[in-house]
């Protein structure tokens, strides 16, 4: 079954290449990773978000686009990222899940199963 992790927690407002690029080592994701791989995880794809700050937000107002900079809604917590996985069911997706880098430093991370078809 398939389910996204969605990871969210207060933003931090460092440099998003420098958190990536770490200079001491592996990114903090990456024992988490190898854990699930070979645990027979299927992680299909995921993904840091730049800060909210960067989002373009559209709303349709009589058929017309209206943007606005940033996240519409004013919020301490905000989506941070992604991960898209394939596990046998929702306890594995829970394990997977709860031994993120996200859930380990505090952060929440919503399960939701995909839709399929």
């Amino acid at each position: 079954m398939k389910y996204m992790l969605v990871m969210v927690g207060e933003p931090d407002e460092t440099d998003v290449r420098a958190a990536s690029e770490p200079e001491d080592g592996e990114p903090c994701w990456m024992p988490w990773y190898r854990e699930m791989t070979e645990r027979g995880a299927g992680l299909l794809d995921g993904a840091r978000l730049q800060p909210a700050s960067a989002a373009t937000t559209i709303v349709l107002s009589d058929g017309d686009v209206l943007l606005t900079d940033g996240p519409f809604a004013e919020t301490k917590e905000q989506i941070l990222g992604y991960h898209v996985i394939d596990v046998a069911d929702l306890d594995e997706a829970v394990y997977v899940a709860s031994r993120h880098p996200v859930a380990i430093d505090g952060g929440r991370i919503e399960i939701r199963p995909l839709l399929t078809g």
